[in-house]
């Protein structure tokens, strides 16, 4: 069993129908909402929300296709899609990190001895944007990390203008960050993530 299915809060979510219809018939059991780990077939629906999310706004994708194919062979454990009804919705892709502070490096790089988890992106679908689901899956992507034995911190950039939302989430700024993407500069960020005992403990990993 992974990781992901072992715990409470990230598993599916299920919206059950009435037993039979007015006419008799047996409904099936929908699944509302499921929370699962991404895979590299996953890849192209995930490059879809991305660009349509990041493109408008920023000129550019934090994650390329291939880069995101590379990212969910490499390290899948650390990446997080909110699925509904099937259909990809929101999603997270990280990887792992060794250095205090982000890099240029950090941007294509998986450190596999590290212990700091690099959020590369999080995007949401255009049709249900507005509606929270960003911060609660953020919430669920740092309640999956710490029931990870390996993570001690999660690291991210982003654009000034996202500062408080990331705030909201329970990240501190850290100032500027070394690494530029073309004209754009950004902050980085930090969230800590507590030890595998004490989660262990409280939420039954």
């Amino acid at each position: 069993m992974s990781a992901l299915s072992a715990l409470p809060f990230l598993k599916p979510v299920h919206l059950r129908s009435p037993r039979s219809s007015p006419g008799g018939q047996r409904r099936h059991t929908l699944p509302a909402s499921e929370f699962r780990c991404l895979s590299p077939e996953d890849a192209v629906s995930v490059f879809e929300i991305e660009r349509e999310a990041f493109i408008s706004v920023s000129g550019d994708c934090p994650l390329h296709l291939d880069e995101i194919r590379h990212f969910l062979n490499l390290c899948p454990e650390l990446s997080l899609g909110w699925f509904e009804e099937g259909r990809l919705v929101a999603f997270i892709i990280g990887s792992l990190w060794d250095q205090e502070r982000l890099s240029q490096a950090a941007l294509t790089l998986h450190k596999a001895q590290g212990s700091a988890v690099h959020i590369h992106v999080l995007a949401v679908h255009r049709t249900v944007r507005q509606q929270g689901k960003g911060s609660i899956l953020m919430w669920r992507y740092l309640q999956y990390l710490r029931c990870l034995p390996f993570a001690r911190r999660a690291l991210l950039m982003c654009e000034p203008f996202l500062v408080p939302f990331y705030q909201k989430c329970g990240f501190e700024a850290l100032g500027p960050c070394e690494v530029t993407v073309g004209d754009l500069a950004f902050v980085e960020m930090q969230h800590t993530v507590r030890g595998h005992a004490f989660m262990r403990r409280n939420s039954g990993c």
